[in-house]
C-alpha cells in the first residue's frame, strides 16, 4: 500500500485555492465582509505551514534530543501566550500560569505516550514526538483558555453566592466550587463530545492521514484511539491545574475576591498606571 501515496506538487495547492476561491465567493454574495480575513487567513497559511514544514525537516534530519526539546519549549510557550491572549479582563499572572498548566498536561502525557504506550527508542524521535506533542499541546492550550474564561465569568455572575460563602467562614476554593465545576466542564465538553462522535460523525486527521499515507485502517484506527486517549488526559490534567492556579489570582491571600473581578476596565487601568490613578477604584 506504500505506492499508493499521492505526492501533493506547489501546482496541485494552487489548484486547491478554488475552494478558498468558493468561499469568498459566498462571503461576498452573503455581504458577509469576510473575504479579507478568508485572503489574509489562507496567506498565513501557506507562509506559516510551509515555514513549520522545512523547520521540521531541518529538525528531523538532525535528529538531537536538544532541537526536539527546544521546538517542545517554543510549542509550549506559543500555547500559553495564546491561551493568555483569549482571556477577558486583566491578565497580570495569566501566561505564567497557561504556560505552567499547558507544561504539567502535555509532558505528562506526551512522557507516557512516547515512553510506555509506543515505547520510541530512542526516546527523542522527533517524527513521534513533535507531531504527538502538537495534538496534545494545542487540545491542552484550548482546554485551560476555556476553563479559564469560564471561571473567571462564573465568579463574576455568583459574585454575591460566593461573596456570602466567604463571610460564613468558606474558603476561596470552598467558595468557587460551583464555578470552578462549570469551568472544568466547559472545558472538557469538546473533547467529551469529540470521543462520543469519532468515527460517527468525523473521521480524525491523524487517522485520515494515515489511511491517506498508505497505512491499514486497522492500524491508522489503533492510533487514532491512543491519540483520542492522550488528549482527553492532557485536556483534564491541563485544565485542572489552571483552573486550580488561576484561584490565586482571582482571589486574595485573605480569601476574597480580587478587586479586578468588579472594577473590569477601571482596574485594568489602575494596574497600568501603577497604581497611581487619579482616582481610587476601591
Amino acid at each position: 500500500m506504500a505506492d499508493a501515496y499521492i505526492h501533493i506538487t506547489f501546482l496541485d495547492l494552487a489548484i486547491a485555492l478554488v475552494l478558498v476561491g468558493v468561499a469568498m465567493a459566498i462571503s461576498r454574495w452573503q455581504r458577509l465582509d469576510l473575504e479579507r480575513d478568508m485572503g489574509i487567513g489562507t496567506v498565513r497559511t501557506f507562509i506559516q505551514l510551509l515555514a513549520v514544514g522545512l523547520i521540521l525537516q531541518q529538525i528531523f534530519d538532525a535528529d538531537r534530543w536538544y532541537w526536539v526539546l527546544l521546538a517542545l519549549a517554543v510549542m509550549i510557550s506559543v500555547a500559553g501566550w495564546n491561551a493568555m491572549k483569549r482571556q477577558a479582563g486583566t491578565r497580570r499572572g495569566l501566561f505564567l500560569l497557561m504556560t505552567i498548566a499547558i507544561f504539567l498536561g502535555s509532558v505528562l502525557t506526551l512522557a507516557i505516550v512516547v515512553g510506555v504506550v509506543l515505547r520510541v527508542r530512542p526516546w527523542y524521535q522527533p517524527q513521534y514526538v513533535i507531531p504527538i506533542a502538537g495534538m496534545i499541546i494545542g487540545n491542552a492550550m484550548n482546554g485551560s483558555a476555556l476553563a479559564v474564561n469560564r471561571l473567571r465569568s462564573e465568579l463574576q455572575l455568583r459574585r454575591a453566592q460566593v461573596e456570602a460563602a466567604l463571610a460564613l467562614g468558606a474558603s476561596s476554593r470552598q467558595a468557587a466550587a460551583p464555578a470552578l465545576r462549570e469551568g472544568l466542564r466547559a472545558a472538557m465538553m469538546p473533547t467529551v463530545n469529540s470521543m462520543m462522535t469519532v468515527g460517527l460523525v468525523q473521521l480524525p486527521g491523524m487517522m485520515t492521514g494515515q489511511i491517506i499515507s498508505g497505512a491499514r485502517p486497522a492500524d491508522a484506527v489503533r492510533y487514532q484511539i491512543v491519540v483520542m486517549l492522550m488528549i482527553a488526559a492532557a485536556t483534564a490534567i491541563t485544565t485542572m491545574s489552571a483552573a486550580f492556579q488561576a484561584l490565586r489570582i482571582y482571589f486574595t491571600p485573605q480569601h476574597q475576591l480580587a478587586p479586578h473581578l468588579e472594577f473590569g476596565s477601571e482596574w485594568d487601568e489602575y494596574l497600568r498606571q501603577g497604581g497611581r490613578a487619579g482616582k481610587s477604584v476601591l
